[in-house]
């Protein structure tokens, strides 16, 4: 009777949690508070920081890897079928297509231009992360965060350096949901008072004809040149080719709302469930956040710079706060872009000139991730 006691006290959880594990519930409960009390980010937070939270768990063995004796973990079949392999990001995509309206950036396909521009943070921190000792591999995984693209950066990081899964995938979504506070500072100091006050002319009307071109058109281009950015951008495409079509109302609702819930939930529990104490508890988990910073202010000052540039090419027509939303977290980035325009002029609707850029960013960040797969996957 005694050797079963000191049996069952033996797996209790508490016995032989370690300081390690300890801090891990901690930071899954600072995310939690963060996502529930203010907003960050929710959907996709509360997943990832509970995966945290199990992951962390003593005798859980939430991520076992299974052997002929004993099955693996739940969660260890679910990152190796949707992470590892490389289905939950593209889905992501196929929702984000099917939810996201083209038309800004057909109406003016400069907004490509800005897209592309800040996509400089991504090839900014990917030499700076070389620099300071990270493999080539593990430098483009942390250069991507720049993109502000939770998919793209997990789809990356998994193929080139999934020992960084869980940092990378933390940083990338903690940035995406402090964009409101992030950018503003770097878009009030790049431009001038007069520069934020410019009232930019209505977009002309896309038609449907045009919407439905733009995908296959776009799919055929990027997989030519880029051919390992195809799933990505694909699936994106076909999202929104069954939005823009007409006859496949179901499908794009099924891929607006059950699928996309249901691959998010699935992802962000499996990418948390990564995060165990002893793959983020090192000196590379302190220097992959600063380093996501640094990519995320370098691809906002880079397309609002280039907003700048083309602001003088035109002749004071674009104004530059929306090359800020070239970063690829949609459509939050469009919406600061038009928060801080109307603080200089309360008239001013920026929004729909922000979206173009925006699209751009998430064409422009799953882009980068193929060239970077192809130089080093």
């Amino acid at each position: 009777m005694v050797d079963i006691i000191v049996d069952f006290l033996g797996g209790i959880g508490f016995v032989s949690m370690t300081v390690g594990q300890l801090l891990m519930i901690g930071v899954s409960c600072l995310l939690l508070y963060l996502a529930i009390a203010k907003g960050f980010e929710p959907l996709l937070l509360v997943p990832i920081a509970f995966g945290m939270l199990l992951a962390n768990m003593p005798f859980a063995g939430i991520m076992d890897v299974g052997t002929a004796d004993s099955p693996g973990g739940l969660l260890h079949y679910i990152y190796n079928f949707g992470i590892k392999q490389g289905i939950f990001p593209p889905l992501i995509f196929l929702g984000v297509g099917a939810m996201t309206d083209f038309g800004p950036l057909i109406a003016n396909p400069k907004s490509l231009f800005l897209g592309a521009a800040a996509q400089l943070g991504i090839f900014f921190t990917f030499i700076g992360s070389t620099l300071l000792g990270f493999t080539a591999k593990q430098a483009a995984s942390i250069g991507i965060i720049g993109g502000a693209d939770g998919p793209t950066a997990i789809f990356l990081t998994s193929k080139l350096a999934p020992g960084l899964l869980g940092p990378v995938a933390i940083a990338a979504y903690s940035y995406m949901a402090l964009v409101p506070i992030i950018q503003p500072p770097i878009m009030r100091a790049l431009t001038t008072k007069e520069e934020r006050k410019i009232k930019m002319k209505q977009l002309r009307d896309v038609s449907k004809v045009e919407k439905i071109i733009f995908p296959i058109m776009t799919t055929v281009v990027v997989a030519l040149i880029v051919p390992s950015a195809t799933s990505l951008v694909g699936m994106l495409m076909l999202g929104n080719l069954f939005k823009e079509c007409g006859v496949t109302e179901r499908l794009s609702k099924t891929a607006q709302n059950e699928l996309i819930n249901i691959v998010t939930i699935l992802l962000g529990l499996s990418v948390g469930a990564t995060a165990g104490a002893e793959q983020f508890l090192r000196s590379e988990t302190i220097k992959i956040i600063i380093l996501g910073v640094v990519a995320f202010a370098v691809g906002t000052a880079g397309g609002v710079l280039l907003g700048k540039l083309m602001n003088k090419l035109s002749g004071g027509k674009v104004n530059p706060l929306i090359g800020s939303a070239g970063v690829s977290a949609v459509p939050m980035a469009a919406r600061v872009s038009q928060v801080v325009g109307q603080e200089e002029n309360p008239g001013n609707f920026l929004l729909m000139h922000a979206m173009g850029p925006n699209v751009a960013g998430v064409i422009g960040s799953a882009v980068a991730a193929g060239v970077l797969l192809s130089l080093f996957g």
